[in-house]
């Protein structure tokens, strides 16, 4: 312990924290966003790489008006649940992404349920207990990646809130026909974005772009477009448009999206946030030709995909734009989907929606503290969460993919 933790030790009120000190402390619970929580004379910690029990030393790498942030550097009393990670570069040095390789995957799962429901306790102010489910192995499973380049043309990913890039060798989450050791092993050129793609027919897309500029990357190896296949669907999606990053993500999504719409023939659907169409893909079978889909979604690359995606399909029309300022447009829904981005839909969006009285409304959401807000908006305007699940599609991480369906309160 430094001087200044002994001397912390004898105040009763809260201490100032300096970035380096070292103490050892208890890790009481898991928080938002992958931290853990301990507590140090009145200082509230945010801690990386701990297991709630566990007896650690930690050092202070951050500190601020409300809360601290620290990294484990020595474990003294190990959790049950602390494994060895299966990558050599999940460390608090090492690569910022994967935050959970140290936890067995039961545990894992187990703490974002815990995530889950301290967040609808916190802020819709309501009890929801759920499961995340497993879905598919933990390794192996991501399609794409960004990484960035180091000042010598080495590919690696970013530190923790850091812009520090750490070489890597191996990525152990990717897809293996990504190859990601072949491009580890290519020399790049110095300070490079890198966004590497694979599609359902085994294409590998490139792109590189300089991390100093904020201009769209532009495709160097593979097709611009390339193709995906959801349930017999095909789909074509541009290097720049947004995709599901898990393997199994579109299949498992789009079965629980299609299960809480129960849509019938005629249904008027608003897809919003609605990408390149794939909740779109499979809602036409159910509505047949007299119903139809409306397409909302801001990314112009993604609505240029769309169109292309269902040019055939005379009762599916896409709109470029704020989903906020578009909405309120529309004078009918039976049904809504949404996928926002993670600050979630929001208040305006909410209120738009509503206005439709849809019979249904399916909320896809991969931040649980944005569902649990725009939960509250839902309830306040009549529409109370009727089903809900939660699923592991970042296995090794701190994120989590849910689904909730929403319907009319009777009583309001």
């Amino acid at each position: 312990m430094t001087s200044n933790g002994q001397n912390q030790q004898n105040s009763p009120d809260r201490v100032a924290l300096a970035v380096g000190d070292r103490f050892v402390t208890t890790i009481e619970k898991v928080a938002h966003g992958g931290h853990f929580i301990a507590r140090h004379l009145g200082a509230v910690i945010f801690v990386r790489h701990a297991i709630p029990g566990e007896e650690v030393e930690i050092e202070i790498t951050g500190t601020g008006s409300s809360f601290n942030r620290a990294d484990v550097v020595n474990v003294l009393t190990a959790s049950a649940d602390r494994v060895s990670a299966p990558c050599q570069f999940a460390h608090r040095l090492g690569c910022g992404g994967c935050d959970f390789q140290h936890i067995s995957l039961p545990r894992q799962r187990d703490l974002k349920s815990e995530v889950i429901t301290e967040q609808f306790s916190r802020i819709a102010k309501r009890e929801l207990k759920i499961e995340v489910e497993e879905v598919g192995a933990p390794l192996g499973y991501r399609t794409r990646f960004n990484a960035v380049t180091t000042s010598n043309g080495d590919l690696g990913f970013k530190q923790a809130r850091s812009n520090k890039v750490v070489p890597v060798s191996d990525c152990r989450i990717l897809q293996p026909e990504i190859k990601y050791q072949e491009l580890s092993s290519r020399k790049w050129k110095g300070n490079l974005r890198v966004e590497v793609s694979l599609s359902s027919t085994g294409e590998r897309t490139i792109a590189t772009g300089y991390a100093s500029d904020e201009s769209a990357v532009r495709t160097s190896e593979g097709p611009d477009v390339a193709e995906y296949s959801v349930n017999g669907f095909k789909l074509e999606v541009a290097q720049r448009s947004f995709w599901q990053s898990h393997k199994l993500a579109p299949t498992v999504l789009t079965e629980i999206v299609n299960g809480y719409a129960k849509l019938q023939a005629g249904d008027q659907v608003l897809d919003l946030y609605g990408g390149v169409g794939l909740f779109t893909s499979q809602f036409l079978e159910a509505i047949g030709e007299s119903g139809r889909v409306d397409l909302v979604e801001g990314s112009k690359s993604a609505t240029t995909d769309a169109m292309r995606n269902f040019s055939t399909f005379t009762n599916v029309k896409v709109h470029t734009g704020d989903v906020a300022k578009l909405l309120p447009r529309f004078a009918k829904a039976d049904v809504i989907v949404l996928d926002p981005p993670r600050e979630g839909a929001g208040k305006e969006v909410v209120a738009a929606m509503v206005a439709l009285k849809p019979r249904a409304i399916i909320y896809v959401a991969c931040d649980p503290a944005a569902l649990a807000r725009d939960t509250t908006y839902l309830s306040s305007a009549g529409y109370e969460m009727a089903k809900v699940r939660a699923f592991d599609l970042f296995p090794m991480t701190h994120h989590i993919e849910t689904v909730a369906l929403f319907t009319q309160d009777k009583v309001s």
